[in-house]
C-alpha cells in the first residue's frame, strides 16, 4: 500500500510490490532503532505479511500464514504484535473490516483516510491536506478532543469500474 493523492490513490499495474515491502521493512528497521524499540523476528515477520497486499488482512488470516512457517502462533501473541506494530505507526487498523494496512509513513504522525475497495480489496490510504485542514477546523469549532482518527470511504477503486464497464 503507498499513500497517494487523491487523484492517483492506488498502485499501477506496473507497481513493483516487492520493493514496496522491502521498503516497508527497511523503514520498519530504522524507527524501531532510532526509538530504542525491539522490531522482534515474529512482529517483522507480520509486517512483511500485512505488507505483501495491499488489501487489508485480519488477525485470524495471519495466523494462518505465518502458521505455514512457525507453527501454530496463538491470537494473543498475534494481537501483541499487531499492537506493537500499530503503535509505532508502522501499520494501521482498518475499523470497518477489522484489519490491518501498511502505514506508508512511518515515523510521522498523521491522521488515516483511506479509499477501500470493495470489489478488489485493495486499500489506499490517501494524503489531503484540504481534507485534513477542513477536518482540524471542525474539530475546533466543536471543542472536541481527537484521540484516534481513521476516515474510510468505500466504493470501487478505478481498475474495478473499468472491469464492470462502470
Amino acid at each position: 500500500m503507498h499513500a497517494a493523492t487523491v487523484s492517483d490513490p492506488f498502485p499501477s499495474e506496473r507497481h513493483d510490490h516487492g520493493r514496496c515491502v522491502q521498503t516497508a521493512v527497511s523503514r520498519a528497521h530504522d524507527l524501531c532503532a532510532r526509538r530504542g524499540a525491539r522490531l522482534t523476528p515474529l512482529r517483522e515477520q507480520v509486517l512483511e505479511l500485512v505488507w505483501r497486499s495491499h488489501a487489508p488482512i485480519g488477525a485470524y488470516q495471519l495466523m494462518e500464514r505465518l502458521a505455514e512457517s512457525r507453527g501454530r502462533v496463538a491470537p494473543p501473541t498475534i494481537y501483541r504484535a499487531l499492537d506493537f506494530l500499530t503503535r509505532e505507526g508502522l501499520i494501521h487498523r482498518i475499523d470497518s473490516l477489522n484489519a490491518y494496512v501498511g502505514c506508508p509513513q512511518p515515523g510521522r504522525p498523521h491522521a488515516a483516510y483511506f479509499f477501500i475497495c470493495r470489489d478488489c480489496g485493495d486499500a489506499a490510504e490517501i494524503r489531503d491536506e484540504e481534507l485534513a485542514d477542513a477536518l482540524t477546523r471542525c474539530v475546533a469549532r466543536a471543542q472536541f478532543e481527537v484521540e484516534t482518527a481513521t476516515v474510510e470511504l468505500s466504493g470501487l477503486c478505478a481498475r474495478c469500474r473499468a472491469k464492470t464497464g462502470g
